[in-house]
């Protein structure tokens, strides 16, 4: 996967290390020479580039990127604009932008941001983790390293129709099954249906998982995410 991160300020610098651990390839860029050599080496490529100059951009293929994350700082929300407006204008599948307040999300929803996140919010690691592993739907750390983690995710394709206990997902994957959350309809005392949200707290081998199912798994974090992406 191929990230561009334009702003690095504290939460762009956070993303952009965070996305390149997690296996990206980042082209991190800043008008700020120094911004941009500090983080020279943690990444695949640092440019100095004014996110403003369209040409500039094509000629370093960032129109070719998967996703591009705006992550300018509050004093600039004007290049924040004009940059998601010529990364959309460039063709760029998925671009993410940096709000600070709520007419700012209204205003780069309404130019085409996929993705408006606060940086009150949103923290560089967890936003990188949603870009690496978008079908993680929640995520808790059980130590403060991270190593080990557990999360919710929508049960993989491969799942559907199965049971647990076939599946063999501990020998498989290396992560256990712990709760299922899934949706059923009900009929109400008038006779209508209703959509109703169910808990498996203890799921068993012989429990089956269906499509829409959400499964909270746990287990090292590198395991559980390589699940997510199934």
């Amino acid at each position: 996967m191929k990230v561009a991160v334009i702003g690095l300020g504290r939460f762009g610098q956070s993303l952009a290390i965070n996305l390149a651990l997690r296996g990206a390839e980042v082209i991190a860029i800043d008008k700020d020479r120094e911004r941009v050599n500090s983080i020279r080496d943690k990444v695949s490529l640092a440019l100095v580039l004014n996110s403003e100059d369209r040409e500039a951009l094509k000629a370093q293929y960032i129109n070719k990127v998967d996703v591009a994350v705006v992550s300018i700082g509050e004093e600039s929300f004007r290049s924040i604009v004009l940059t998601t407006i010529i990364l959309k204008k460039m063709g760029v599948k998925k671009i993410i932008s940096r709000a600070f307040q709520d007419i700012d999300r209204e205003i780069l929803e309404a130019i085409g941001a996929d993705k408006v996140v606060f940086p009150e919010d949103e923290s560089g690691e967890r936003l990188a983790r949603n870009i690496t592993a978008p079908s993680i739907i929640d995520h808790i750390p059980l130590d403060n390293d991270e190593t080990y983690s557990i999360i919710q995710i929508k049960a993989p394709q491969i799942f559907w129709g199965k049971k647990i206990g076939d599946l063999k997902v501990a020998a498989k994957y290396n992560v256990n099954i712990v709760l299922i959350k899934y949706i059923t309809e009900l009929i109400d005392k008038k006779g209508q249906k209703i959509i109703h949200e169910m808990v498996n707290p203890v799921p068993r081998a012989d429990t089956v998982i269906s499509e829409g199912d959400l499964l909270w798994i746990v287990g090292n974090r590198q395991d559980v995410e390589n699940l997510s992406k199934m």
